[in-house]
């Protein structure tokens, strides 16, 4: 069962959102309840009061905390990475400001049905990955990392570090094999560095800055692919 919920201050919209939402449900067959909200206010005391949310559609300009204000209150106030944030609005201009939030995507309105079914498809997927484990084997003993807490892979010569939201561990391999094997959320930007984007909390040009603080720079050879992963443009 996954949980979608739709926020935005413009109530036919919302409607519409939930009519797309729900047409992907039943496309797909997928069991999903949606709840819906005029004001960050009333979204915030949702969570608060420790309700299941999986995918979020967030309207930016909302009437006094904006998208952005709720955004960083399921990222610190609750420390919420799972949920999955979805950024709507009717400008394009807000895309760097909106990292620190780690939104899934950000859709500009109208919003369309294949946007939508786009985005519960990536969302149900990044959701599904977070729930199965990475596998590695350090000496004799095999080992098992939840996906979701992973923050990086960096390579240092025969040996590839795991840098987790509790910790490091490290084992013998290549990033070139581990790349292919990899949910999609994880990019490469460095000869030696694959990224979750979940813990991505700001881009530019030259490098990334996680959510802990750690800089990473971007080789020239990804520069572009990262971009077009991160900014949804080339």
């Amino acid at each position: 069962m996954y949980y979608v919920g739709i926020c935005d201050d413009g109530e036919n919209i919302c409607s519409e959102l939930e009519k797309m939402v729900l047409s992907y449900a039943k496309e797909k067959k997928l069991e999903l309840g949606t709840e819906s909200w005029n004001t960050g206010e009333a979204l915030c005391e949702y969570l608060r009061a420790g309700n299941p949310l999986d995918v979020l559609f967030l309207d930016i300009e909302l009437f006094r905390l904006s998208g952005i204000e709720v955004g960083r209150f399921i990222r610190g106030r609750l420390e919420d990475r799972r949920l999955q944030i979805v950024y709507i609005s009717g400008k394009a201009s807000y895309a760097q400001s909106l990292f620190k939030t780690q939104p899934l995507d950000f859709l500009i309105k109208p919003v369309l049905q294949a946007q939508v079914n786009e985005v519960l498809a990536l969302a149900v997927t990044i959701l599904g990955k977070n729930e199965t484990r990475f596998e590695y084997q350090s000496g004799r003993d095999y080992c098992y990392l939840p996906y979701g807490d992973i923050m990086y892979f960096i390579s240092e010569g025969r040996k590839i570090r795991i840098v987790t939201v509790n910790g490091t561990r490290e084992f013998y391999g290549k990033l070139k094999e581990l790349e292919k094997e990899l949910p999609a959320e994880f990019l490469k930007i460095h000869q030696s560095y694959l990224v979750h984007t979940a813990f991505v909390a700001r881009y530019a040009y030259e490098e990334v800055e996680l959510t802990d603080g750690t800089m990473l720079s971007i080789s020239k050879k990804y520069r572009k692919q990262v971009r077009e992963r991160l900014m949804g443009s080339s």
